[in-house]
């Protein structure tokens, strides 16, 4: 049986670099947070490299709901905890000193290395799999445990385990000089000690005892025991010595290549389970190369909940959805009302989706992306010798060349140290290249003429408390622009507001 593995339905390239929207998008704070505390699966990689096609998406969310399944991740991380033990026990071998010593260590990685993949074959040929990627692992894993490799492997560990249980021995230390023999079956005078001293016992007393410090090394006097040992016993020793030269590398490939992969999924799960605790919803996400009627109910941005949760705040949900024509959100709306944050919650569920991953909100459908540009207030590098608008067009002309119909864009923010006029010019010119390029996109701007650019483009804004309007909602509703609203963000952005004039005057 071939396996190749739980993560790619087919075997792809996956890159160490990080996409260069994610510091825009706060993906890179949603990876950290996920991968936290899993350095040694190197599992970035992974993040960073969304998939292509529907069909391996749906591969991957079919191991995730799998992975739902309470017993099914309780075997699962019983196998990988066993896995890590495994491995340590190798490493340590490497740092070992004594011929004896590190072979008795390659014999105890290989019985927990047999005990993790014989336990889960047997979990998983009890389990009621639906997924490809399980199905195919189970039938693979059913084939391993029958092999010869590891019939014999778990043969010649159970034995050698039996065999060394057997060596008892006496250590004679007389000063200086340490002598080994074996055991004559001399009386174990401890258990009369103890009798002894068993009827001066009143109640309950302290416990005097020390606790030594157990050690994973040897010292030199105790590797000469150990030597000795070996020469009362040379068949047995022998043996292992023979056991480690046949399972030098008993490690599986394919075995390992799952424990690392398979730990995407429990990464992600483990991660998003704070949110759900916290009330907050995740749908598998329908996903589509050819439509472009998207939608996604009390979505919201995965990294500022995160935070908002650890500093016990309340996370605003939001909706979007395009339809028919519909392929450009205009988020126009008061500063810090959440336009920013909307825009990167777009981003961030398609992303996630193109991993494979249940994505924030009640229900959702979104788009498969060939890329993903976006495009957010730098501060000017004066290395480069541009200004601010110089620079804001050279990026966005750059995008726009890449892009493709079926690319998304998400534009936060520019043309803002022009004229209003100016600005309101330039967004035309850009606006009529995404236009005519047909591909999905989320402009958050202070150009409201955007909003009703065409039939392509859909206005949402952000909302205020009617009663007290310089509280924020921090909800983004579909509905015109509020020219007001307009009105007083841009007051508050040149410092021409009533209070702002006032204060001016008298200064």
């Amino acid at each position: 049986m071939v396996f190749q593995s739980i993560l790619f339905r087919i075997p792809g390239e996956v890159t160490s670099e990080a996409p260069a929207f994610f510091v825009d998008l706060n993906l890179n704070q949603i990876v950290d947070a996920i991968t936290a505390g899993r350095q040694e699966y190197n599992l970035k990689p992974f993040f960073y490299s969304p998939l292509h096609d529907e069909d391996s998406i749906q591969y991957r969310q079919e191991v995730m709901q799998e992975l739902e399944n309470e017993t099914m991740m309780h075997n699962i991380k019983s196998f990988a905890e066993k896995m890590i033990v495994t491995r340590r026990y190798l490493a340590l071998v490497d740092k070992l000193d004594f011929k004896n010593f590190k072979e008795g260590w390659v014999l105890e990685a290989a019985e927990v290395y047999c005990e993790a993949v014989a336990g889960l074959a047997h979990d998983l040929s009890q389990a009621n799999l639906k997924s490809r990627g399980f199905l195919s692992f189970r039938e693979y894993l059913a084939d391993y445990i029958s092999s010869n490799d590891f019939v014999s492997l778990l043969a010649d560990t159970k034995k050698l385990k039996a065999a060394l249980s057997t060596i008892k021995y006496c250590v004679i230390i007389n000063g200086l000089t340490v002598r080994v023999r074996k055991y004559e079956g001399e009386t174990d005078y401890s258990i009369e000690v103890e009798k002894i001293f068993e009827k001066f016992k009143q109640g309950a007393v302290r416990d005097y005892r020390v606790k030594l410090y157990e050690a994973s090394g040897m010292n030199h006097v105790e590797a000469q025991i150990l030597d000795c040992v070996a020469k009362l016993y040379p068949d047995i020793f022998a043996g292992l010595d023979a056991f480690c030269v046949q399972y030098s590398h008993f490690l599986n490939d394919t075995i390992s290549v799952f424990d690392r992969e398979i730990q995407f999924y429990i990464a992600y799960l483990e991660f998003i389970s704070i949110f759900k605790g916290a009330g907050l919803r995740f749908d598998y996400p329908q996903i589509s190369s050819q439509s472009k009627g998207i939608y996604d109910y009390e979505g919201f941005d995965l990294a500022l909940a995160n935070k908002l949760i650890n500093e016990r705040s309340s996370v605003v949900c939001n909706d979007f959805y395009l339809r028919d024509k519909e392929r450009i959100l205009v988020v126009s709306g008061p500063n810090q009302g959440g336009k920013t944050t909307f825009a990167r919650t777009f981003g961030q569920l398609h992303y996630l989706a193109c991993l494979g991953c249940p994505v924030p909100g009640r229900e959702a459908r979104l788009f498969l992306f060939d890329r993903l540009f976006t495009h957010f207030e730098k501060v000017e590098n004066i290395k480069d010798l541009r200004g601010k608008l110089e620079d804001d067009l050279v990026r966005i002309h750059d995008i726009l060349n890449q892009a493709t119909s079926n690319s998304i864009v998400i534009i936060n923010e520019i043309l803002t140290s022009t004229t209003l006029k100016d600005a309101v010019f330039l967004s035309r010119k850009v606006i009529e290249k995404i236009v005519q390029l047909d591909l999905l996109c989320v402009w958050v701007t202070f150009v409201e003429e955007l909003a009703s650019f065409s039939e392509k483009t859909v206005s949402m804004v952000s909302t205020v408390v009617p009663e007290n309007p310089v509280l924020r909602t921090f909800k983004i509703v579909r509905r015109s622009a509020d020219g007001l609203a307009y009105a007083i963000a841009i007051a508050e952005k040149y410092r021409v507001t009533y209070a702002s004039l006032k204060g001016r005057i008298k200064s």
